[in-house]
């Protein structure tokens, strides 16, 4: 009888521990939360932006062609080049050849940096020019503020992501780390380089200046 009302209590429950509950592994999960309110937080970021834009009758458009435009055009190019990286990272995750996930990681982390390096190269020529947080020497100063907290949110990222990254490929060269712990990695620097794709067009494409 007791083993009657056990069994029942397991069958009610539906799960009794040793797998994962909701059919997805636990740091798959909790990467899947973290992205989920992270885009939150960057979709409310660009719905402001987009919005500040809209009300502002000067809003400025300084990016020129050249440099501006081509510089950002570079940064999509290399952080697209990541996230073929990072795929080849996961690929090669998946066949257990480990020595190859370590290259592609390195690689992947490489693009990122050099991301974060023509970034600031960019933010670098804006304040030579005059811009600040809340002033400009081409019209509405809230630009200054938008710009800078959109983007520099997302580089903050990138560099996180960099040193993630770089934890995985160490805990891969000493055989620490699973296969899905680069595939997780994988999820958070994709959803980066997503973001950069509207961070692009609505912030460097819609502001450049007319020839």
């Amino acid at each position: 009888m007791a083993n009657t009302e056990g069994n029942a209590g397991e069958m009610a429950s539906g799960w009794n521990g040793g797998a994962a509950p909701y059919a997805i592994v636990s740091k798959k999960l909790g990467m899947w939360l973290f992205i989920v309110s992270d885009a939150i937080t960057f979709g409310s970021l660009l719905v402001a932006y987009s919005y500040v834009r809209v009300a502002s009758p000067q809003w400025p458009t300084p990016f020129q062609l050249w440099p501006s435009i081509a510089n950002s055009t570079l940064m999509t190019f290399v952080l697209l080049s990541s996230s073929l990286t990072m795929v080849m990272a996961v690929h090669a995750a998946r066949s257990g050849k480990r020595a190859q996930v370590v290259r592609w990681l390195l690689a992947t982390i490489v693009f990122g940096l050099t991301f974060v390096v023509l970034h600031a190269k960019e933010w670098l020529g804006l304040i030579d020019e005059g811009m600040r947080l809340f002033r400009n020497p081409w019209g509405t100063p809230l630009f200054g503020a938008a710009f800078f907290t959109l983007t520099g949110l997302h580089m903050t990222h990138v560099v996180i992501g960099a040193g993630y990254l770089g934890v995985i490929a160490a805990g891969q060269a000493l055989g620490k780390y699973e296969p899905e712990d680069v595939e997780v990695s994988g999820l958070y620097w994709h959803f980066v380089d997503l973001v950069w794709m509207f961070i692009f067009p609505l912030v460097y494409l819609m502001s450049a200046k007319p020839s």
